[in-house]
């Protein structure tokens, strides 16, 4: 058991975190479930890796549903949240981690359609399950955040430029769910050591990941910039909405 959450903190609340198989996703899902919640792990393609995360989990004595979807298919994302209403009937917590682009072999327009279209879509699905004082994370990266005044690498550009369009289509709808007493937090880190996204990069510009570290001292792990994401989730929203995690004294503020 970790503290990063104090102990009963989410307990009754039931939070899905997408793209929580492994990763960022994983290690959130397992504070928030410390912290007293059930959860719905979701995965595009590592089912083992999420039934044993489940499994894991099952043994805090908490409930642990495993969804597979494809959040770029709207049909595939009505399906988990029809799952999610069947077992627990509500959600509280909806965690949007899952993103990508630097893949190979998909369409040009693919990281487009994940870090914008699917996000905005997971969430309308999710709408009807949230109630007041549910909660609602994004979260996303300095590059992508800061991409409209502080140029990127370009091998990042294209995931940096779809994922800001994201954020700005979500942000959109901040009123809405503050209205129905939802809160809605972006969490945006530095790069993080250890991430599928750290090495991609890595092997495209070798050596971004030293160099970025050098110029901001230190750089997050995959837990503790989890603990962050988990921590947006019971923390008061930020007047701005925003969570900046690690330094952003590199970046230009718009």
């Amino acid at each position: 058991m970790t503290d990063v959450l104090p102990a009963g903190s989410l307990d009754g609340k039931v939070a899905l975190v997408t793209g929580s198989s492994r990763g960022i996703g994983a290690d959130t899902v397992r504070y928030l479930a410390e912290a007293g919640a059930d959860v719905v792990i979701n995965y595009r393609n590592k089912a083992p890796r999420a039934e044993k995360l489940a499994a894991q989990l099952r043994e805090l004595g908490r409930r642990a549903l495993v969804i597979g979807a494809d959040l770029t298919d709207p049909s595939s994302v009505a399906e988990m949240f029809d799952a999610v209403r069947a077992e627990y009937g509500r959600l509280d917590v909806l965690v949007l981690n899952a993103s990508g682009g630097m893949e190979s072999g998909m369409a040009e327009d693919y990281a487009l359609k994940l870090n914008r279209d699917a996000q905005l879509n997971v969430l309308e699905a999710a709408t009807s399950l949230l109630s007041d004082g549910a909660r609602v994370v994004f979260v996303t990266s300095h590059q992508a955040h800061f991409i409209r005044t502080t140029p990127t690498m370009p091998e990042y550009e294209p995931v940096a430029l779809s994922k800001r369009a994201g954020e700005d289509a979500l942000r959109e709808l901040i009123p809405g769910l503050a209205e129905k007493g939802i809160g809605f937090t972006v969490v945006s880190g530095d790069m993080i050591e250890g991430t599928i996204t750290a090495t991609l990069l890595e092997r495209a510009n070798p050596g971004a990941i030293a160099e970025r570290r050098d110029s901001a001292g230190r750089l997050y792990n995959v837990s503790e910039f989890a603990a962050e994401v988990a921590k947006a989730v019971i923390d008061p929203v930020p007047a701005d909405n925003t969570r900046l995690v690690g330094d952003v004294s590199a970046f230009a503020a718009e």
